[in-house]
Parts: C-alpha cells; structure tokens; sequence
C-alpha cells in the first residue's frame, strides 16, 4: 500500500470519527461507519489491504 493511499484512508477514518462523535450520524449508519473507519485505519497502520490482493490492485511504487 502507497503512502498516498495509507494517508488517505487515515484522515477518512478520523473524518468519520468525527462525524460520530459530534453526533452528525446515528443509528445503524454511524455503526456501519465507524466499522469502516475502524477497517481503514487497520489496514493503513499493517501496510495491507487484502481486497488489493483480491482484485490486483496495488499503490506501492518498488524502487528498481
């Protein structure tokens, strides 16, 4: 995973955090959210995204 995409991910994740936490969302959707926010900061934070695998994708430029 490229730095862009970790950098990405984590400032969604803290964007829904704090969606949550000023109680813009409730119910079953901040859940959902905060499940996906949870699931963006882990796979930022361990470097792998296993849909990446799944589908082929990957953002890590590999110096030659």
């Amino acid at each position: 995973m490229g730095t862009l995409d970790k950098g990405i991910r984590f400032v969604i994740a803290i964007a829904i955090a704090l969606v949550y936490y000023f109680n813009i969302i409730t119910a079953t959707r901040a859940y959902i959210l905060i499940a996906v926010a949870i699931i963006f900061l882990l796979t930022s934070f361990i470097n792998f995204c296993p849909l990446y695998t799944l589908f082929g994708i990957n953002t890590c430029k590999v110096k030659k």
